[in-house]
């Protein structure tokens, strides 16, 4: 009898174990991932480098194995087309009918806002990368929602602390949209001391920003005090062309302010060198072995430095990845979130942190000046000095 009881003992036991052990039960089986970004339309650029830096991520942080715990890793790419209606569908087909352990995306933040009800649906996490609008770790957040992308009120801060001063003056040019009216809200938040007198949204995809630059012009240039256009702007094609065209500091006295930006916008940022504001990221400014990996490795395959988004896409895999380390692969939701919040993580801007309350990876920030460098087809952004985030006081804006 004893010799037949315990080996059915044993299986029984085994067979609970597994049960019970959501990484037993997983192991073997690969860890899928969706990204979800805008393949083609105007915001196909910032999407190539989200997706050649989360490839880059995945590599750095597995050490070239591209597995976890003993999981290999999937990625299943998806173009949302920077469509909310394409983003929405493609994430709840990865969820539904390819079985995604957790998604990662997308660019826009329209996209973003249509996919966050998704992830809730579906109890899935939905890590943001590299849609800015606060809304998305704000009143329209759910506990599903993660991001390593800045805010708009981390860009916010940001530029206030390189042009909010006293005799500022200020007309703000934003896309027309969830990026661009969520960025101008936060930088009326963060701005104490200067005076936004305008705000001018144009949608994206403008080619002719002649009508709106006029009415910016009209409104600044009897102003009196520092006189300063603000743009916040996403996509193709930029305004930056026109605003040196039209020779705005020379004629009227109004100054340019922007944020970093890709590489090819920054082009036009030569024509206007001393100009100051701040960024997310440029590769040649963060010190650590994460960034001086990426830098190396982007150099070498591609011939080219890492951008903007580079640097975001990899900070969204690294993020992945330390988490499922710290499940043993576990990619059970619950496991998960409860890994992810107030998880540090080394990413090429330095250290990052899932805010617990809201889901938003406090990070650096940079106050650059330009500099005309021959050597460069771009303005070189120059550091002025870091901001860190301890600095920034980023308010928490969802209803948690």
């Amino acid at each position: 009898m004893q010799r037949r009881l315990v080996p059915f003992a044993l299986t029984a036991l085994a067979a609970l174990a597994v049960a019970g052990s959501p990484a037993l039960a997983q192991s073997g089986k690969d860890v899928k991932i969706a990204i979800i970004v805008s393949k083609t339309g105007p915001l196909e650029a910032y999407a190539k480098q989200t997706l050649v830096g989360f490839a880059l991520g995945l590599e750095y942080a597995t050490g070239g194995t591209m597995a976890v715990a003993g999981r290999k890793i999937t990625v299943i790419e998806k173009d949302d087309q920077g469509k909310p209606d394409v983003g929405k569908a493609a994430l709840a087909a990865a969820y539904a009918d390819d079985k995604v352990d957790l998604a990662v995306g997308p660019v826009a933040s329209p996209v973003a806002l249509a996919m966050l009800p998704v992830a809730e649906e579906y109890k899935k996490i939905l890590l943001v990368e590299p849609a800015v609008a606060d809304s998305i770790t704000g009143d329209k957040w759910n506990k599903y929602i993660f991001r390593t992308g800045r805010n708009s009120s981390q860009d916010a801060a940001a530029n206030a602390a390189a042009l909010d001063q006293p005799g500022n003056v200020i007309a703000v040019l934003a896309n027309d949209n969830a990026f661009g009216r969520d960025g101008v809200k936060a930088a009326r938040d963060f701005t104490k001391k200067a005076k936004i007198v305008h705000e001018e949204y144009l949608p994206v995809g403008t080619t002719d920003f002649t009508a709106g630059l006029q009415r910016i012009i009209d409104k600044l240039k009897d102003q009196p005090g520092n006189k300063y256009l603000s743009v916040g702007w996403s996509g193709s094609p930029t305004p930056f062309p026109k605003i040196a065209d039209l020779e705005l500091e020379k004629r009227y006295g109004i100054k340019l302010a922007t944020g970093g930006n890709i590489l090819p916008a920054m082009v036009a940022y030569k024509s206007f060198p001393g100009m100051e504001g701040a960024l997310y990221y440029y590769f040649g400014i963060p010190k650590n072995k994460v960034n001086e990996w990426l830098v190396a490795n982007h150099y070498s395959r591609y011939k080219s430095p890492p951008d903007f988004f580079t640097a975001g896409g990899m900070s969204a895999a690294i993020a992945v990845v330390e988490a499922l380390k710290k499940t043993g692969g576990d990619t059970s939701t619950n496991k998960l979130i409860a890994t992810m919040e107030g998880m540090s993580f080394e990413t090429p801007k330095g250290t990052m942190t899932f805010r617990k309350e809201d889901h938003q990876a406090m990070q650096d920030m940079y106050h650059f000046r330009i500099k005309n460098d021959p050597a460069f087809a771009w303005g070189v952004p120059e550091l002025v000095r870091v901001i860190p985030a301890s600095e920034l006081q980023i308010p928490i804006r969802n209803k948690r």
